[in-house]
């Protein structure tokens, strides 16, 4: 079991568009097995390979002790008014802010045999699927944050102990 370090806020692999998986070859599958033990911490329901240091577009899910995963997902449908739900951060430890999310997602992409896969539902799993796709273009939680309570997010952010550490 691989548990892998959370990269965070202010490592500029999280501020990077990921790259489309190419190779699905036995590296793919280090990468997906890694993430998947890396969700499994408790208190996790979703990791995306660059919170991790690898500039790809996979991510892992732990929903409710469902694992899953998904290679170049596609944010291809979302249901609902976007609401605001409390949300948090491996990368932004500590913090938790209400987020605007829609309450149902569906996402595409592959396995790691490069087979068709599609992952869709509501509540933390429609969160979880717009968090981790935002991770993969480059997105934290905290751009989507109304103004004044993205400057109090970063005023916070700033304070942090592990602020600025490698």
């Amino acid at each position: 079991m691989t548990v892998r370090p959370i990269r965070l806020f202010g490592d500029p692999v999280l501020r990077s568009r990921a790259d489309e998986v190419v190779r699905f070859d036995p590296s793919l599958r280090i990468l997906v097995d890694d993430l998947l033990d890396t969700v499994q911490v408790p208190g996790r329901a979703g990791v995306a390979a660059p919170q991790i240091g690898v500039g790809l577009r996979v991510f892992s899910l732990n929903i409710d002790g469902t694992l899953s995963y998904v290679v170049n997902p596609v944010l291809a449908e979302v249901r609902g008014s976007a609401e605001p739900v409390e949300e948090g951060c491996l990368s932004v430890p500590g913090f938790g802010f209400p987020r605007r999310r829609h309450p149902w997602a569906r996402v595409t992409g592959v396995d790691v045999a490069g087979e068709p896969i599609e992952i869709a539902g509501d509540g933390l799993l429609a969160q979880a699927l717009q968090h981790e796709t935002d991770h993969l273009d480059g997105r934290l939680y905290i751009e989507g944050l109304d103004p004044e309570l993205k400057r109090e997010a970063m005023r916070g952010i700033r304070q942090a102990e592990w602020f600025g550490r490698p």
